[in-house]
């Protein structure tokens, strides 16, 4: 009896990420839920000024960062078990229903500071897996060759988050207080929840079909699956693989995924499967997967480096220099909203060309500019130079950290790239972070210009790894 094997129907392409309805409805549920990450902070804030001291206040502002940092890596591991789009209708869900609910208890009573510790520890647990999973969800979303043009797009709307969410808050607060701020965070978040049930998730090859550079990974995976499958067929059995889960997920036992099965060393035995996959395991191999990457472990210090540098001079170093130049806050506004107009503009330009020749080099110069920027900041005596190096800064610091999500989404294979995610927002959200007292500090010790300069070389000395590692200056994103 002959048997015929139809090849099962390939969806034909939805044209550029901007004209496709899917990554559209994934586009519009990211920024309600970031316009309403940027209403809850003004409400949080608010509300803790109003309820405790000055250092209270800043204290319960600062919680949410503890189990963030704490938990992101096995977060990254939860996006990758259970799929990405779980994990944020999840989370989105779980931060509604805080929020709804500190808003509603708010209205009724004066809980006090407790209640918003509380809730800006659950926001940092949630945190903690939500942002691994944003992360990981845009190769499950479109394809690969339109991974950078989203990723200007996602610049875009966190952009437009920041620029809309501080007044909403902010108008919030003066129609009804902190409640109804709250409450309008919440409904804001909700807002993200039906549009990601509705996006659909796209098939992918188990290696993502982007992990070229990482040949000796892939060739010893390669073997593995090819031993496998020859003692499969040498007991006279139909080497069938599982069928992969819809969500995204990677299918379990598929020989090329995290949990592959792994052939006994002994000549000609078959292959047995290894030990039941566990969190901790899955974690160590997910670290294991970006320390023998040759493009992600570069990359991912290009990005910290960048993110050391850029960090403190940009969020308090900029406020002191205002202040000492006599500026003035009039002054700082205009600074960082050319700033702002520069990142804006980058974001817009990856968002319509979609792609630009030589990625890893690019980013590797726009990030060297970008220093040099930085350190030059600290030397302008006027505003108006000021704002046409800030509106410098945010161009070509703005390129270069596209330039570098979109390599990260692409060089990834998918089933990992929940972690990897985790990884590199340790470092921007965990370890950067930490560089803004220690920036103030020395600026009272030694001023604005050596801490600027310093600040500068660190941050050039991200775009130096990327262009000395030959793989990562080599990288191209795809077409």
């Amino acid at each position: 009896m002959t048997t015929t094997v139809i090849p099962p129907a390939v969806r034909p392409s939805a044209g550029p990420a901007h004209r496709d309805g899917n990554v559209l409805r994934w586009l519009g549920a990211y920024t309600a839920s970031m316009i309403g990450d940027n209403v809850f902070y003004i409400a949080l804030s608010w509300a803790a000024v109003r309820s405790g001291t000055p250092s209270q206040a800043g204290l319960v502002m600062a919680v949410s960062a503890v189990p963030r940092a704490l938990l992101m890596l096995g977060g990254g591991v939860v996006a990758d078990r259970f799929g990405p789009r779980r994990v944020v209708i999840g989370s989105d869900a779980v931060r509604c229903a805080a929020v709804l609910t500190v808003a509603a208890l708010l209205f009724v009573a004066h809980p006090g500071l407790w209640l918003l510790a509380l809730l800006a520890v659950v926001f940092g647990i949630v945190d903690a897996v939500f942002m691994p999973a944003v992360g990981a969800l845009p190769a499950r979303v479109t394809g690969r060759d339109q991974l950078a043009r989203v990723q200007g797009m996602r610049g875009l709307a966190v952009r437009f988050a920041n620029v809309v969410g501080a007044p909403l808050g902010g108008l919030g607060v003066a129609l009804g207080g902190s409640a109804t701020a709250f409450a309008l965070a919440g409904l804001l978040i909700a807002v993200s929840v039906p549009l990601l049930i509705s996006v659909r998730m796209r098939e992918t090859p188990p290696d993502g079909g982007a992990n070229t550079a990482n040949t000796a990974n892939t060739a010893n995976t390669a073997n593995i699956a090819d031993t496998a499958t020859a003692g499969v067929e040498a007991a006279g059995v139909e080497a069938v693989g599982p069928p992969g889960d819809p969500d995204g997920a990677p299918a379990r036992g598929d020989a090329s995924g995290p949990h592959a099965r792994v052939p006994d060393a002994e000549d000609g035995a078959p292959a047995v499967p290894e030990r039941p996959a566990t969190a901790w395991r899955d974690l160590r191999d997910g670290l294991r997967y970006i320390r023998g990457h040759r493009v992600l472990a570069p990359l991912i210090v290009t990005i910290a480096l960048g993110d050391l540098g850029f960090v403190g001079p940009l969020n308090v170093g900029l406020a002191l220099l205002a202040d000492r130049r006599g500026w003035g806050a009039s002054g700082m506004g205009l600074v960082v909203a050319a700033f702002g107009a520069g990142a804006g503009a980058a974001a817009l330009l990856l968002a319509w060309r979609g792609t630009l020749p030589r990625a890893g080099s690019a980013g590797a110069a726009a990030l060297l500019g970008g220093s040099v920027a930085i350190g030059a900041l600290a030397q302008v005596p006027g505003v108006g130079a000021a704002v046409g190096v800030a509106l410098a800064i945010g161009l070509l610091a703005g390129l270069s950290g596209a330039l570098c999500g979109a390599l990260l989404q692409t060089q990834s294979d998918p089933a990992y790239l929940g972690r990897v995610t985790a990884v590199a927002g340790i470092v921007s959200l965990g370890l950067a972070p930490l560089s803004m007292p220690l920036t103030a500090a020395a600026i009272g010790w030694w001023g604005t210009g050596p801490v600027f300069a310093g600040s500068a070389v660190v941050c050039g000395l991200g775009g130096v790894v990327a262009l000395a590692v030959r793989d990562l200056r080599r990288a191209e994103l795809p077409r």
